[in-house]
């Protein structure tokens, strides 16, 4: 499909000698037509008699060759150059139908030479870019994507970014990169990124420049820390003390907020005054003592001295004599020394009294079961006790239950449940599903996955790699024979299954399967068209298939027959997009067929090439599936924090490449992914915020809702759009968010986010970037590439393939596997049950049940008892 280059090729004479065939010491290159100018071609060939031009398989007239004749200094030979020249007007004779290529045949004695193919084309570059890069104020350390997509080129615009006319080069900036869509990405915006940026786009022809994008990086005003109490005001009573902070933690630059709240507080304080004691007054005098003295007291408690306040000075106790002085002295006698004794023979008497209780006490309190508690047991709060067996060596041990109340448990692992393997095909009737002898059966084939550089330095030699993607991130590549195999693309629901038989037997083909950005294809759409499905390439383009592939794929469109007219669109080798089938309708051709799923579509297809599902609204009703998934910072270093909310459609391919690019930019998904019905009624999409904790958090959006136009969402041809929350905590200490979300149609449904998170928390990516359906290597050859076995595959064709009684053939198992509705194209084919057999591969690999399969098969069986008599010998 399409001109091909060429490499040299000689056609010897017969007897001649083929080192006298005429060898190439120049061939004609690719050129570009610059403006008006023509371009020369030229080619040099030893030994040479003749050399001429030929120009998209026409030989150009020989007055237009310019021709030089030498002789060969190392061999002698003589040596044969021309020359041509190309005009723009010879090229642009046939645009359109082919690209315009020229090749030089040289002759000798000894036979023909042809060159490799040179190609030229009219080079030019557009005036207006597809998309500019658009003014921003962002705040410090956000992340800033400025989008840039350069007029369309040939040969393919060179783009570079410019900040303040100074070349941006991310070599010498680890803050800055460029992505392979052209658009420049700062990682975290700094004071010194504040600048006017231009994206420039260039090729031999032009240089273009769009218009400058101003990025006012700003800093919000941040409170400094609050500085101690000032002392009270009073020394003594009731007063006042203060504290303070500034608007410098940061301060506020390029148009940021300033700091909101007060820069002062104030608060009341109390000084406790010191209070001086005094004394109380003295008590009346004692009676008058042996001695012939009385005495009087007083207590400094009127006040008492209190908050550091002088204690009374003076004595407390004040005495004197009460005779006059006229008492008299007198010595102890024998009185006295009796009274002395008396009491201490009656002390002595109550020693051995307490002695006496207090070992009788002792003697009770021994004899006590050990197993009585003391009274505090009683008086003690009632605890609920569950009474165990008791052990032998313990009769009654009580045990305290746990207080269920405080007890929490999380459980954490797989909401799927594990498979152990995929299940084995059983069938209790008749002989069509029997496992297979050991050892009466071996299956070999020798077509390993070809190796990454290799394949990609063999493909580049051909000329539909020019619109390949570079680089086999989105790329699945094996080589294949008859036993046929699959190829997937990981994470992108995208899928080739090259059924058995359908390469014919002793070729071997190099087959890929990629997926293209948006940005790389243009795929034109007029009035509602919208673009339905990821742009997949399977080739190589013109490789001959004796039975359809299957190509599956994912949509995003709710199908209903009177709301959408869905059309496959292959691109052609001209590089114009065709309709090659409407869904729903008669198929045209026997070459195309599309099963329309929920959520995926299965495109039998005899020729490989470029797809695309594009569809056509036919009412307001109509509508798309957005998926809506929520971004954060995985670290928030100062107080701004961000949520961006993407809009995408719902398929696996654009979720994969959102992710790729947040973990470049440092987000965290945000819980999990939800879908949106997105209708066709002209109405924008809103986005906005509620349910903050004003006291944590608050939004700095000015308005109170973000909206994303229709038409750039509908178009489907803008992956990554998304809005973006600015939020502000209020204190660094607070690392928890809970709010909602809110996305909906004006005038439609909505759904709501409810966020409650931890910022730091680690959020694992994989918990929704692989689903399960796709486990394996991204090319499987022969056998390993199948649920059924090779030849319980064969034996159910060549059973279900001829004519049943009853109906009892390939259209019961449609039926039984409701595929009822594709009869008519199972029926255009040589093998229907084949292509039965192939879309359920298609549709269920890996994981699919074989034991329901079996169980339909056996179904079949049973309506005609002739069906199964295949001897055990066959199997």
């Amino acid at each position: 499909a399409g001109a091909q280059q060429s490499a040299t090729v000689a056609t010897p004479v017969s007897g001649a000698s083929p080192d006298l065939l005429p060898h190439f010491q120049l061939e004609p290159e690719d050129v570009y037509i610059v403006k008006n100018k023509a371009v020369s071609l030229a080619c040099r060939a030893t030994p040479a008699t003749q050399i001429y031009f030929k120009c998209n398989g026409e030989w150009v007239h020989q007055g237009d060759h310019v021709t030089q004749h030498g002789t060969d200094r190392g061999t002698g030979l003589p040596v044969m150059e021309v020359r041509i020249e190309v005009t723009r007007q010879q090229v642009e004779k046939i645009f359109g139908l082919e690209e315009y290529w020229c090749q030089c045949v040289a002759w000798s004695s000894s036979g023909t030479t042809k060159s490799q193919k040179a190609f030229v084309r009219i080079a030019y570059l557009r005036k207006n870019f597809e998309q500019e890069p658009m003014a921003r104020e962002v705040s410090i350390e956000q992340g800033i994507v400025l989008p840039c997509r350069p007029p369309e080129g040939i040969p393919p615009a060179e783009v570079e970014w410019l900040r303040n006319e100074e070349l941006v080069d991310p070599a010498l900036d680890a803050n800055v990169y460029v992505t392979p869509e052209h658009s420049l990405v700062l990682r975290q915006a700094r004071l010194a990124d504040t600048a006017n940026y231009t994206c420039v786009a260039k090729n031999i022809v032009a240089r273009r420049r769009s218009a400058s994008a101003a990025i006012t990086v700003y800093v919000n005003g941040g409170w400094s820390t609050w500085t101690q109490w000032s002392g009270c005001s009073t020394s003594c009573g009731r007063g006042w003390q203060k504290r303070s902070r500034t608007c410098t933690n940061p301060t506020p630059l390029n148009g940021g907020t300033f700091c909101e709240g007060q820069n002062v507080q104030k608060t009341a304080c109390t000084t406790l005054c010191p209070v001086d004691g005094a004394w109380s007054e003295w008590s009346k005098w004692s009676v008058c003592g042996a001695e012939c003295t009385h005495w009087r007291s007083r207590e400094c408690s009127e006040p008492s001295p209190r908050n550091g306040g002088r204690d009374c000075h003076g004595p407390e106790l004040d005495t004197r004599n009460c005779t006059s002085e006229l008492c008299s002295h007198v010595a102890p006698g024998a009185e006295d020394v009796a009274l002395y004794v008396g009491l201490v023979a009656v002390a002595v008497c109550l020693v051995l009294l307490l002695l006496v209780g207090v070992l009788v006490y002792c003697r009770k309190k021994g004899g006590l079961d050990a197993d009585v508690a003391d009274s505090s047991i009683l008086t003690a709060g009632f605890q609920p006790v569950s009474i165990k067996p008791s052990k032998a060596d313990n009769p009654s041990l009580l045990t305290i239950q746990p207080d269920l109340s405080t007890a929490t448990m999380t459980y954490q692992g797989s909401l799927c449940p594990r498979q152990d393997g995929p299940a084995k095909l059983q069938l209790p009737n008749g002989h069509l599903l029997s496992p297979l002898g050991a050892g009466r059966h071996t299956l070999h084939h020798s077509s390993p996955a070809a190796e990454g550089a290799d394949f990609v330095a063999r493909l580049s030699t051909q000329s539909y790699f020019r619109s390949l993607p570079r680089g086999t991130t989105n790329m699945a590549y094996g080589t294949f024979n008859f036993l046929g195999g699959r190829l997937m693309i990981p994470n992108t629901g995208i899928s080739l299954l090259i059924p058995p038989d359908a390469i014919p037997r002793g070729k071997i083909y190099e087959v890929y399967l990629t997926l293209h950005k948006q940005e790389e294809v243009r795929l034109p759409l007029a009035g509602c068209q919208t673009l339905l499905s990821p742009i997949v390439s399977c080739g190589p383009p013109g490789v001959l298939l004796t039975r359809p592939a299957i190509l599956a794929m994912g949509h995003c469109v709710e199908a209903s027959a009177e709301n959408w007219s869905i059309r496959l669109k292959k691109q052609s080798c001209e590089g114009t997009w065709e309709d090659v089938l409407q869904l729903g309708a008669e198929p045209c051709t026997e070459l195309y067929y599309c099963q329309l799923e929920a959520q995926a579509c299965y495109i039998f297809t005899e020729q490989l090439g470029r797809f695309a599902l594009v569809g056509e609204s036919l009412s307001m009703a109509a509508s798309k599936r957005l998926k809506l998934v929520l971004f954060a910072p995985a670290a928030c270093p100062s107080l701004e924090y961000n949520i961006r909310v993407y809009c995408l459609s719902d398929t696996q391919d654009v979720l994969k490449e959102v992710i790729q690019l947040e973990k470049q930019l440092g987000g965290q998904l945000i819980g999990a992914p939800r879908v949106l019905h997105f209708k066709d009624s002209y109405h924008n999409l809103r986005l906005s915020i509620h349910d903050m904790p004003s006291s944590l958090w608050k939004s700095k959006l000015l308005a109170s809702y973000q909206e994303i136009p229709f038409y750039h969402i509908w178009s489907g041809l803008q992956p990554f759009l998304h809005c973006t929350f600015t939020l502000e905590r209020l204190s660094p200490s607070t690392c928890e968010l809970a709010c909602k979300i809110w996305v909906w149609q004006v005038e439609g449904d909505g759904q709501s986010f409810t966020v409650n998170f931890n910022i730091g928390k680690d959020t694992r990516f994989s918990d929704w970037l692989v689903p399960d359906s796709e486990v394996g290597a991204p090319a499987l050859v022969g056998p390993s590439a199948f649920k059924i076995p090779f030849l319980i595959r064969q034996k159910i064709i060549s059973s279900l393939d001829p004519p049943g009684t009853r109906g009892a053939d390939w259209r019961m198992l449609a039926q039984k596997l409701n595929l009822d509705s594709h009869l008519s194209f199972f029926a255009s084919k040589s093998s229907p049950t084949a292509m039965i057999l192939n879309l359920w591969e298609a549709r269920h690999f890996p994981n699919g049940n074989l034991s329901q399969l079996a169980a339909a098969v056996a179904e079949v069986g049973k309506q005609d008892s002739a069906l199964f008599a295949v001897s055990e010998a066959e199997c």
